[in-house]
């Protein structure tokens, strides 16, 4: 097994647990903003009285559940794709645009994650906090963008030495 045979398993190994986490932690999401939304009903309905934290929250963890899940969703190909190039391509020239979006993806992805770290570092700096009735760091809700592109660049590398070796590539469900 050559070294690049070897990083790629280890690599998809490694993204396969993050994918996982990054599922269950979307699932868990998802079910916090829905109960949250129903009991800030309930109590409203009920009491009259509302809690701005509970109609508050969902958005708050929308950055959450949205950027880790883009490497997830790129692996499965769900992220945003063009199909009609693809029909027009030989296999070796797919393989050769995938290695190219993947690289760009790469690219791209060291860039935000690097900015969104210094707007994260400048936020705990500031020292700032979500003024409602329960307080927290502002930089907790932006923590989640270097988190994301991090996690995308890992799968996009992953892409990139499954086409690079000519491994088949293995689709990840979101």
């Amino acid at each position: 097994m050559t070294f690049l045979a070897a990083f790629h398993s280890a690599l998809r190994a490694l993204n396969k647990v993050v994918g996982g986490a990054c599922g269950a932690i979307a699932i868990v999401i998802v079910a916090v903003m829905a109960l949250a939304l129903s009991a800030s009903a309930a109590t409203r309905f009920t009491t009259g009285i509302g809690y701005d934290w509970l109609i508050e929250l969902p958005p708050m963890l929308t950055p959450w559940l949205v950027f880790p899940l883009m490497g997830p969703l790129y692996k499965s190909g769900s992220h945003i794709t063009v199909d009609v190039i693809g029909t027009y391509l030989s296999s070796g020239a797919k393989r050769a645009l995938r290695m190219l979006l993947a690289v760009i993806v790469v690219g791209a992805s060291a860039v935000f994650a690097t900015a969104a770290s210094e707007a994260v570092a400048l936020f705990m700096r500031l020292g700032q906090v979500v003024e409602l009735e329960i307080k927290f760091p502002i930089w907790w809700l932006y923590f989640a963008f270097p988190t994301g592109f991090t996690i995308l660049a890992l799968f996009a590398v992953e892409q990139f030495l499954a086409d690079a070796i000519g491994a088949e590539p293995e689709r990840a469900s979101p």
